[in-house]
């Protein structure tokens, strides 16, 4: 009875075919019944073999088994508490590049930072399921990455039949048709109108450069974010500032002498950041008003102190925070400066490293620049700008001397902070600054 069952389904391939594939995958089934009864062990391209090259069957069996099963997706990581999309940057990697185990594929640019999406398995990418410029949320597939190695595409063994055996076409005799020549009738011309002056272009007009001399790119969202927080910093607060200056002599003097034994013992360079940071957080603790905030109808004092760090990177502004500046000495603070200045640069910063802050400092001087007003950086209430350090002829005890020099400048919110209190903070810097032997005396 079974080797009559067997004959019927070997004369009919198909439906022996689907009998097959409704008892599993027919990648997995691994025994084949073959003309004669006998039964086959070998796998199903083999099997398939057995068919013709013309036979339709082949082509519908392949289609029905292939099926690698080793694709994977990678997709968008998690992006931070406060961020819940980013814009997808540039592909750092080609469909059919190698990639090994989280090596990064895409990066995805937030209103903060740059996130690498990493592949999640090693192998080679097969298609990319996004364009760069698209907006993507955490869990959304970015590119799919196959585990075995890409193979090249062949001509189903059904096309090169077709075009075998097809006959040539028979080619088709043409009618010819007679045709009668036709007889043109003349067109008589129409009375041409006279032609008017072209007006001259007034001297006046102003002469735009063409259209090919100007680039539109898309805004990244880094400077979407910037510009969006910096005119609501504006809109919001009653920005004010006052200036001082600051002689420098006795800072760079310190800096100057200690600087080899301070880089022989704390493996760091000692810099004038440091400096104003440990005046910055004296001028705090004289005036807590400033390290202070508004939230609504109510005043928050802030009993520790956050320095944020502004960093001019060549992706946009960021501004890495300095955690309890308050505890720490030169060295600490000369160490967390360079860790947070190289991870902002190359843009491995986390968005925990940029979060909160309570007071900001800005070094415009590194630029060259010599004065400007800076911004607060919401929801703080205060910045402090460093600027350029500028040899001017000063009065010391009655003489003429060079002096190198600094301008510095708070901008402060006027709804909260009253001049009183930002002048004596910008007083108490000038003084540290000036004097750092007031740290150790605690003046």
């Amino acid at each position: 009875m079974a080797s009559h069952f067997a004959r019927r389904l070997i004369r009919r391939p198909v439906a022996a075919f689907f009998l097959l594939r409704s008892y599993g995958h027919t990648r997995q089934i691994t025994h084949y019944i073959l003309p004669g009864d006998s039964v086959c062990t070998k796998p199903l391209r083999e099997v398939l073999e057995f068919f013709p090259r013309s036979s339709h069957y082949k082509l519908w069996s392949r289609s029905f088994s292939f099926e690698n099963g080793d694709l994977v997706d990678a997709v968008v990581p998690f992006m931070g508490e406060s961020i819940t999309d980013g814009t997808l940057a540039t592909f750092l990697k080609k469909p059919g590049d190698r990639v090994e185990v989280d090596e990064p594929i895409a990066q995805i640019e937030t209103d903060k930072v740059t996130i690498d999406v990493a592949s999640p398995e090693a192998g080679f990418i097969q298609k990319f399921t996004a364009k760069e410029g698209d907006t993507v949320t955490p869990g959304t597939r970015v590119a799919v990455i196959s585990k075995s190695a890409p193979t090249d595409t062949h001509v189903a063994p059904s096309d090169e039949t077709v075009s075998k055996d097809t006959p040539p076409a028979i080619p088709v005799e043409k009618k010819i048709e007679t045709q009668v020549p036709q007889v043109e009738t003349p067109v008589k011309e129409k009375p041409k109108a006279p032609s008017l002056p072209t007006p001259k272009t007034s001297p006046s007009e102003p002469q735009l450069p063409p259209k090919e001399r100007e680039r539109r790119v898309p805004m990244p969202r880094l400077r979407k974010r910037v510009a969006t927080r910096l005119k609501d910093s504006q809109n919001t607060f009653a920005l004010l500032t006052t200036f001082n200056e600051v002689d420098m002599t006795n800072l760079m003097k310190l800096r100057s002498e200690y600087k080899d034994a301070f880089v022989e013992k704390h493996g760091v360079k000692l810099g004038l950041m440091s400096g104003f940071i440990k005046a910055a957080v004296s001028g705090l603790q004289n005036q807590p008003i400033i390290n202070a905030v508004i939230d609504g109808d109510d005043i928050i004092y802030r009993d520790y102190i956050d320095i944020s760090i502004a960093v001019g990177t060549p992706k946009g502004l960021v501004v890495p925070v300095i955690r309890n500046a308050d505890g720490m000495n030169f060295a600490e603070i000369e160490k967390e400066i360079n860790t947070l200045a190289k991870k902002a640069n190359n843009g491995t910063i986390s968005i925990d490293e940029m979060a909160g802050g309570t007071f900001t400092i800005s070094n415009g001087g590194v630029y060259g620049s010599l004065l400007s007003t800076p911004i607060i950086n919401p929801p703080q209430s205060a910045i402090l700008g460093m600027h350029s350090i500028v040899s001017r002829p000063m009065v010391v005890d009655g003489s003429i001397i060079p002096r190198p020099m600094m301008y510095i400048a708070l901008t402060y919110d006027h709804r909260l902070i009253d001049g009183r209190e930002a002048v004596f903070f910008l007083r108490r810097i000038k003084d540290v600054v000036e004097d750092p032997r007031r740290l150790l005396l605690d003046l």
